[in-house]
C-alpha cells in the first residue's frame, strides 16, 4: 500500500512561531548563561557538600575510635563497690561510655550509650571492633574489646556535625544563587553589548525596506559581527550602485527613444491624415519616403530595444565558471560579421587563448567590435583582427583596427559610454550601446577596453581579457 506524500508547506500561511521562537535572542542568551552557571554551581556545590560531609564523618569516626581504644587500654581505677573501671569514665565529657561484659552486664555512668547485639559480639570476642550509627539517639557508637570477656562501648552525638553540614548547605545555596543571578546579569550585559551590531543591522534593514535609504552602517571593531556589518555595507553599496545604473539606463534610454518615437508618431499621423476623404492626397514619392522613414524608425527602435535588453542583462552580476576557447568565440563572431558586411575584408591573426567566462556574452562583445569596424570602413576596406597574449601579464589582447577616418582624440575617453555618439556618428545607424556592451563584458570578466589610433590610420579598439594560452596549460 503506497504511503501518501505529505502536503507541501503553505508558504503564504506559515505556521505560528513556537514559544521558543517568540523569546528574543537576548533573553535566550541570558537564560542560557544562567542555566549553564546554575548547572556548574549545582555540580560544584553537590561535590563540595559530599566531600565535606564524608570528611567530617570520617574525622568523627577516627576520633571516636581513637578515644575508645585509648580508654580501653588506659589505666583503671577502683570504685566504691570494688570494681575496676577505666579512668575515661571520669574524664569523658562529650562522650557516653560504659563497659559491657560477655554475659550482658553493663556497668559505668548512668548516661549509657546505646547497646545492641553488635556490641555484645565484641564483648564475647566474636568481632574485633564495631562502628555504627544509632538513629533513635542520633549518635555514633563504637565498641572495642577491654580485658577479658568485656567491651568498652562509647558514643557521641551527631548533632554538631549535622549543624555544620546544615550551615554549609545554606552557604552553598546562597552563594550558588548569587552566582546564578550574577551570571544572568552578566549574560544580559554581554548579550546586549554583543547584539548591538545585530540591532543596528536590523534597524538598517527596516530603514531600507521603509525608506529605500541605502546609507552604510558605522563599523566598529574587527570581530565577526564587524565583518558581518562590513559585508552588509558592501551589499548596500552594490545595491545602491545597481539602482544608480538602472536610473541612468532608464534616463538615457528614455532620451534616446524619444527621437525615433516622435518621428514615427509624426509620420503615422501624416499618413492617417492623408487617408481622410477631405484631405489633400500625397504623392506616390512622398508616400514611399514616409513608409521608408517609418520602416527605418521601426528598425532603429528594434535595434535599440535589443541593445537595451542585452545591456541590462550584462549589468546583472553573474558567476562565470565555464572554460571558453577565445579563438572559437572570435571565429564565430567573424562568421556573423562577414555575412553582415560582405564588402569588408577581415585580416585575422589569432593566437590560442583559454579563459573562464560566458561564451555568449564574449561573442556578443567581439561581434560589436567587428560591426563597429565594418560600419566605419569604406567599401572594400580592410579590418585587422589580432588576438595575442601580452608577455608577463597573464592577459590576452584582442585588437580590432578599421580603415575608416578614426576617432577624434577628444572622443576616445567617451566612446565606451552608454548612448555616446560623436558628431560624425550621429548621421549613421546605431544606438550608441554597442561599445558600452563591450566594456560591460570585458569588466565582468576581469578585463578592460581602450580606444586609440591604429597604425593604418583608422580607429583601434582594444579589449584585454585574463586567461592562459593553450601551450602554457598543456605544460
Amino acid at each position: 500500500m503506497a504511503v501518501p506524500a505529505p502536503p507541501p508547506p503553505d508558504l503564504d500561511n506559515p505556521p505560528p512561531p513556537s514559544r521558543l521562537q517568540r523569546v528574543s535572542l537576548r533573553n535566550r542568551v541570558t537564560w542560557l548563561a544562567a542555566m549553564c552557571v546554575a548547572g556548574a554551581v549545582a555540580l560544584v556545590s553537590v561535590g563540595a557538600f559530599v566531600t565535606v560531609r564524608d570528611s567530617l564523618y570520617q574525622q568523627l569516626d577516627d576520633s571516636l575510635t581513637e578515644r575508645a581504644v585509648e580508654a580501653a587500654e588506659g589505666p583503671l581505677v577502683r570504685t566504691a563497690d570494688l570494681q575496676q573501671v577505666p579512668v575515661a569514665f571520669f574524664v569523658a565529657t562529650n562522650f557516653k561510655i560504659n563497659v559491657l561484659s560477655a554475659d550482658g552486664t553493663v556497668f559505668g555512668p548512668e548516661q549509657r550509650p546505646p547497646m545492641s547485639v553488635l556490641e555484645l559480639s565484641v564483648a564475647k570476642g566474636e568481632v574485633q571492633r564495631s562502628l555504627r550509627t544509632d538513629k533513635p539517639s542520633n549518635s555514633r557508637v563504637v565498641a572495642v574489646p577491654t580485658g577479658r570477656n568485656a567491651a568498652l562501648v562509647m558514643s557521641t552525638s551527631l548533632q554538631p556535625t549535622q549543624r555544620t553540614l546544615a550551615q554549609l548547605s545554606v552557604v552553598l545555596v546562597v552563594m550558588g544563587g548569587a552566582g546564578i543571578l550574577l551570571a544572568a546579569a552578566a549574560g544580559t550585559a554581554v548579550a546586549r553589548a554583543g547584539l548591538r551590531p545585530v540591532q543596528r543591522l536590523t534597524a538598517a534593514t527596516e530603514r531600507v525596506a521603509l525608506t529605500g535609504d541605502l546609507r552604510p552602517i558605522p563599523v566598529s571593531g574587527d570581530d565577526e559581527l564587524a565583518r558581518l556589518t562590513a559585508s552588509f555595507n558592501g551589499m548596500l553599496s552594490a545595491l545602491a550602485e545597481s539602482q544608480e545604473r538602472q536610473r541612468r539606463l532608464v534616463a538615457d534610454a528614455g532620451h534616446e527613444l524619444r527621437t525615433p518615437l516622435t518621428s514615427l508618431r509624426t509620420n503615422l499621423e501624416l499618413l492617417l491624415a492623408a487617408a481622410r476623404p477631405d484631405a489633400p492626397a500625397l504623392s506616390e514619392q512622398d508616400r514611399r519616403e514616409m513608409f521608408s522613414d517609418v520602416q527605418a524608425q521601426v528598425e532603429e527602435l528594434s535595434a535599440l530595444v535589443g541593445d537595451l535588453v542585452e545591456l541590462a542583462r550584462e549589468d546583472t552580476p553573474q558567476a562565470v565558471h565555464e572554460p571558453v576557447d577565445l579563438v572559437d568565440v572570435v571565429e564565430r563572431a567573424l562568421g556573423r560579421a562577414r555575412r553582415r558586411a560582405p564588402r569588408t575584408e577581415f585580416d585575422v591573426r589569432l593566437n590560442p587563448w583559454v579563459m573562464m567566462g560566458d561564451a555568449t556574452a564574449l561573442e556578443r562583445a567581439v561581434l560589436n567590435l567587428l560591426d563597429n569596424a565594418a560600419k566605419w570602413s569604406p567599401d572594400g576596406g580592410h579590418v585587422r583582427v589580432d588576438l595575442y597574449p601580452e608577455a608577463g601579464t597573464g592577459l590576452a589582447a584582442l585588437e580590432v583596427a578599421d580603415s575608416g577616418p578614426g576617432i577624434a582624440e577628444a572622443d576616445r575617453p567617451y566612446v565606451f559610454e552608454r548612448f555616446y555618439r560623436s558628431s560624425d556618428a550621429r548621421t549613421l545607424p546605431g544606438s550608441g550601446l554597442g561599445l558600452s556592451i563591450v566594456k560591460q563584458v570585458a569588466e565582468r570578466h576581469g578585463g578592460s577596453v581602450l580606444a586609440a589610433e591604429a597604425p593604418e590610420g583608422g580607429a583601434l579598439l582594444r579589449m584585454t581579457l585574463p586567461g592562459n594560452s593553450q601551450q602554457n596549460e598543456q605544460q
